[in-house]
């Protein structure tokens, strides 16, 4: 078997020129954390040391799960008294030095101050929500939090936190009384596609100086799925095959199963298709017509090899591509199946071959799935995810491979030549940095587009 690189210098592809391109076809070496440490070394050694590494690591995951529950308790702010009471204690008895004692004991009665302020418990009531949990990318979304009082008694104020992503929303609840609400909006910034967390809510127990700070937590947690930009694209007429098992269609046949009407015979019409009843009523010879039924079953595959890509934006293109192509697929009611590629595990000894489906059961759970998925360097290349998805979907009438800018048009062809005979194969590539064309590469199709828009007039112009 042939092991892909990947070469230096240029590669022409039809007029256009891209650097760096993978040149070698077939199945890639295998990049994990296993041949990161031993290669393709096999034996006890080899697995002995990968071993130790995975024990590492758990005792680590361990460790810092530890210190993150410590360290949720005391800021930072603590851990500098903390340190400075020590280092006056060891100072100051050591030395004799009593200005160092005096400043550790001090020290030492506002670290216990400041715990008393923890005792207690937050007796307030959060709630969150957000009324619109799918937005596109580019916009923003609008949360709420609701605090109340359900005691009978006066609340004092508090601090509530929202964690938002990777950021904070900070609100400070003011006095409650009995029965008492308080509420508030914030703007959840959705500019790149993906999930973000909101939530969940916390409130914040802390002394005045802030040496230490306690919190209580509240469960819920809200998904913001950010969807990536589509458009539409004109419905897809390639793709379909003549099967009597398929639905019915508005084009009209003289032999098939789905019966549509009676017409008077014309030049040209088979005999066995004459009604022989209604010309024997009419005394014109009378013909059937059928309702043609067809069948299609749309496949894109996606890539998510590193390899395959020049950078973000043409992988955000792509992955709008195929969010446009299956919500069209669809809105036309066709049979779809969406794959992408499976990413292997850090330490397998070799590259897992299979694909990851894609929900394609509504628009909005296809557009969900896609909010998801991200690049990986150990994912399956364009030519091996073509080779797995030919091979596991069966049926297939029509499939779309989307990928990057760095794929030549030798490996869209190696991987058009992965699927049955009879199976139109379209290849999308998104490249920001080029003019769109539409071009035939032997029995496959190439499209090439520069922005989102340029896939409208390219489908239009391979369904014409």
């Amino acid at each position: 078997m042939v092991k892909g690189k990947h070469a230096g210098g240029t590669t022409q592809r039809n007029g256009l020129t891209r650097a760096d391109a993978p040149t070698v076809l077939g199945e890639t070496r295998l990049v994990n954390a296993r041949t990161r440490l031993v290669g393709e070394r096999e034996g006890a050694l080899a697995d002995f040391i990968v071993a130790v590494v995975r024990s590492w690591r758990r005792v680590r995951r361990v460790a810092r799960r530890w210190w993150k529950a410590l360290a949720a308790v005391v800021t930072p702010l603590g851990w500098g008294i903390a340190v400075t009471v020590i280092i006056a204690f060891l100072l100051g008895y050591g030395l004799g030095w009593l200005e160092l004692v005096a400043v550790g004991w001090a020290g030492l009665l506002v670290m216990v101050a400041a715990v008393l302020f923890l005792i207690g418990r937050t007796s307030h009531d959060a709630t969150l929500s957000v009324p619109v949990n799918r937005v596109v990318a580019g916009e923003s979304a609008v949360g709420q939090l609701t605090v109340t009082n359900p005691t009978r008694r006066l609340l004092p104020g508090t601090r509530i936190e929202v964690p938002v992503g990777e950021g904070l929303a900070d609100f400070q609840v003011p006095t409650l009384s009995p029965s008492g609400r308080y509420e508030d909006l914030f703007t959840v910034p959705a500019l790149h596609r993906g999930v973000i967390p909101v939530g969940p809510v916390r409130a914040i127990r802390a002394d005045p100086i802030g040496l230490v700070r306690r919190e209580r937590v509240w469960d819920e947690q809200i998904e913001l799925f950010v969807h990536p930009r589509t458009i539409s694209v004109p419905s897809m007429s390639t793709g379909f095959v003549r099967d009597l098992e398929g639905n019915p269609t508005r084009d009209l046949t003289s032999s098939d199963v789905s019966f549509h009407a009676l017409r008077e015979y014309m030049p040209g019409d088979e005999l066995r298709s004459i009604h022989w009843k209604s010309t024997a009523k009419t005394g014109q010879y009378m013909v059937r017509q059928f309702e043609e039924t067809r069948r299609s079953h749309l496949m894109i595959a996606l890539s998510l090899a590193d390899e395959d890509y020049a950078g973000d934006e043409d992988f955000e293109m792509a992955v709008s591509v195929v969010g446009s192509l299956g919500v069209r697929a669809i809105r036309d009611a066709r049979t779809l199946s969406v794959v992408a590629s499976e990413s292997t595990p850090d330490f397998a000894r070799r590259r897992l071959l299979a694909v990851k489906n894609i929900a394609a059961v509504t628009g909005t759970r296809l557009l969900d799935d896609l909010s998801r998925i991200d690049r990986s360097e150990t994912a399956l290349p364009l030519a091996d995810l073509a080779r797995v998805a030919a091979d596991s979907i069966a049926g297939i009438s029509l499939a779309f491979v989307v990928c990057g800018a760095t794929v030549p048009v030798t490996a869209l062809r190696h991987a058009a030549r992965q699927f049955p005979v009879g199976v139109e194969v379209i290849a999308v590539i998104c490249d920001p940095d080029i003019v769109p064309s539409v071009r035939r590469a032997g029995e496959l199709t190439v499209l090439t587009i520069g922005y989102l828009e340029d896939l409208q007039q390219s489908m239009a112009r391979v369904s014409a």
